[in-house]
């Protein structure tokens, strides 16, 4: 059983408190505003311990940075194609239903994984008016709107 320490418990209340999936980087920054004097290396450690242990869950995607989800119940994402946002999304599992194939196949501990990939509606709305006048789309992630709350709270 994992030792949940302060800082783990402040991490993990942090991840949970946004509805993002942020990166180890984000959740640094976030983790921060409440423990001024930790290191990125021990909120990496500390992502990678929770996750191992299955308190956390850990999403990578090939070629991206890991993000993180708080929530552990069995779900879901989908990820956009232009800026990496990863949002939950509600589908039936693959088990409801077929639990007499996976009897007859003989697993048991079964878990399952389904990603959906798309161009998620913030995006696709920039790019329609990029299109419009001709102009190229920057990239966006839905966490950086959470940090960017932050650093307005701390410049008040």
């Amino acid at each position: 059983m994992l030792r949940m320490t302060y800082q783990r418990e402040i991490i993990l209340e942090e991840l949970k408190r946004v509805k993002c999936h942020p990166t180890a980087d984000q959740l640094y920054e976030m983790v921060r505003t409440r423990l001024p004097r930790i290191s990125l290396a021990t909120v990496y450690r500390n992502l990678e311990v929770m996750s191992d242990a299955g308190i956390i869950k850990k999403l990578e995607y090939a070629g991206k940075q890991k993000r993180f989800d708080g929530n552990i119940e069995n779900h879901h994402h989908i990820r956009c194609v232009k800026c990496g946002k990863i949002d939950d999304v509600a589908v039936k599992t693959v088990t409801e239903g077929n639990q007499h194939i996976l009897d007859a196949a003989g697993y048991t501990d079964i878990r399952q994984r389904l990603d959906f990939y798309g161009l998620c509606p913030e995006c696709k709305r920039r790019e329609a008016e990029h299109s419009q006048n001709g102009e190229s789309v920057s990239i966006h992630c839905a966490c950086e709107d959470v940090l960017d709350g932050m650093d307005s709270k701390k410049n008040k």
